[in-house]
């Protein structure tokens, strides 16, 4: 199941990204990292040059480094990938996250305060007993 949500989501992609003129089809990302990374940062709405630039890299590269790591040509170091997530707003784990209901879950609770997530945390382990 998730493989068949991993393709779809690799022609959504495309499709976005042909139909924006940003990138040809041929450029999709070929890791985990890349295909969150994308994803979250269509989802804010920011362009790789302004994502580089909110985490600090040098406006001549911060474009070229963001398609690197999309296109899983290079991994960013922790502390990259940890500024990234902040910058998107979105939790560390779900960039290297390979089950698609695991990452929506990553990004539906990453905003619960400790007493919610503690409350959801025991009725996962109530309904993994049965």
């Amino acid at each position: 199941m998730a493989t068949s949500s991993y393709v779809i989501r690799r022609v959504a992609i495309h499709i976005l990204f042909d139909d924006a003129g940003v990138k040809p089809a041929s450029t999709s990302p070929s890791s985990i990292f890349g295909i969150r990374l994308r994803e979250a940062r269509l989802r804010a709405g920011v362009s790789q040059e302004k994502l580089g630039a909110l985490i600090g890299l040098d406006e001549g590269c911060s474009s070229a480094r963001m398609s690197r790591y999309e296109s899983g040509q290079h991994q960013p170091p922790y502390n990259i990938a940890f500024n990234i997530a902040a910058a998107l707003n979105i939790p560390v784990p779900y960039l290297y996250c390979d089950n698609d209901v695991l990452a929506e879950l990553l990004l539906a609770t990453s905003g619960m305060d400790a007493a919610c997530l503690n409350s959801l945390k025991q009725y996962a382990i109530q309904l993994s007993a049965k």
